[in-house]
């Protein structure tokens, strides 16, 4: 330490009084007399006295750094948890390490390793869209690292996560396309393997069920959420002897990227047929060829609600193989953009 650093011993040596009467002077203890907080106070100012962080952290066995893990930034879906994030973290006085995964499993990896070596206090994680294996986040379990998993969920038992209810989106999206009298619904997923993609396809199944509609697998098929693989899976739909009247996509990206290769096909275009996709993304509000409706899921609200879980979660030092996983699921909100 530089020898002009000022310490709680000079600032004790300075006033007379001990270092432990200066600790407590500093953090506003019920103890300490209000005359001798403000002269340790106004001491410490003109010292330029600044507390020894990695003192703090070791007493208090908190780095007070939490680590989020997302698979990409550049969608606003994602921009916007962040926001809804640091906002509850900076408020908690807890600094956010952001990674972004790429949507990639060895990536995904990486940085889950990375956020053991910067030893944070908890993690934050929406799942790649090829991850499969999850022993990554079962060694953070192990290490008594606290994990909240929002929005894309891994298929493990015993996790904390935040999500928007796809089942419910779905029934709505469903609903909402039958009341504007349309008969054969496709739907778009995201890869097979993603369990997000998995509720999806149970989620409508059973809106067909419910309503009374027979589900033809012919009318689902997957895309990787790359523009060249939504453009595939249309093509799939564009292919079919009795094409579809509407289509239900993974995100709204997917729905874009689909609009955009039909209209580019040498179909010309889809004509009628009705696209709502889920995520609500705000360029949705800008576009004239926009989905007719999204499905809201909240975002923000996601990264707020599972940062004060995480955080409850790191006051009642949780994280151990006997807690009680917490799950909740926001309802979701069909919004609507333009007539079908």
């Amino acid at each position: 330490m530089p020898e002009n650093t000022p310490t709680l011993k000079e600032i004790a040596r300075r006033l007379n009084i001990s270092v432990s009467t200066v600790s407590r002077a500093l953090h506003d203890h019920y103890s300490i007399g209000l005359r001798t907080k403000m002269r340790v106070k106004k001491l410490a100012s003109e010292l330029n006295y600044e507390p020894n962080q990695t003192a703090i952290f070791f007493k208090q066995k908190k780095t007070f750094m939490i680590g989020v893990i997302l698979p990409n930034l550049s969608q606003d879906f994602f921009a916007a948890m962040v926001n809804g994030i640091e906002d509850v973290a900076y408020k908690n006085n807890y600094t956010v390490l952001l990674c972004q995964s790429r949507d990639d499993q060895e990536r995904e990896k990486q940085l889950v390793a990375a956020m053991r070596s910067h030893r944070v206090d908890g993690v934050l994680i929406s799942i790649a869209k090829n991850t499969t294996d999850y022993g990554h986040f079962e060694l953070l379990q192990r290490h008594k690292i606290p994990v909240v998993f929002l929005d894309r969920i891994p298929k493990m038992p015993d996790i904390h996560y935040i999500a928007s209810s796809l089942g419910a989106g779905m029934q709505q999206a469903v609903d909402f396309l039958l009341k504007k009298k349309h008969r054969r619904i496709a739907l778009i997923n995201g890869p097979e393997h993603l369990p997000a993609s998995q509720e999806r396809l149970e989620a409508f199944r059973q809106a067909l069920w419910h309503k009374r509609r027979k589900y033809d697998p012919s009318l689902v098929v997957s895309s990787d959420l790359s523009k060249e693989g939504s453009g595939k899976a249309m093509q799939q739909l564009l292919d079919l002897k009795h094409t579809p009247d509407a289509i239900i996509t993974f995100n709204d990206y997917v729905a874009l990227d689909c609009l955009q290769y039909a209209k580019r096909s040498k179909s010309g275009g889809i004509g009628n047929v009705s696209i709502v996709s889920f995520a609500n993304e705000p360029i949705c509000d800008y576009m004239d060829n926009a989905p007719i409706a999204s499905v809201e899921q909240f975002p923000y609200l996601q990264g707020e609600k599972a940062t004060r879980l995480l955080l409850q979660l790191l006051e009642k030092e949780t994280g151990r193989n006997d807690d009680v996983a917490v799950h909740e699921l926001l309802q979701p909100q069909l919004v609507i953009h333009r007539p079908a």
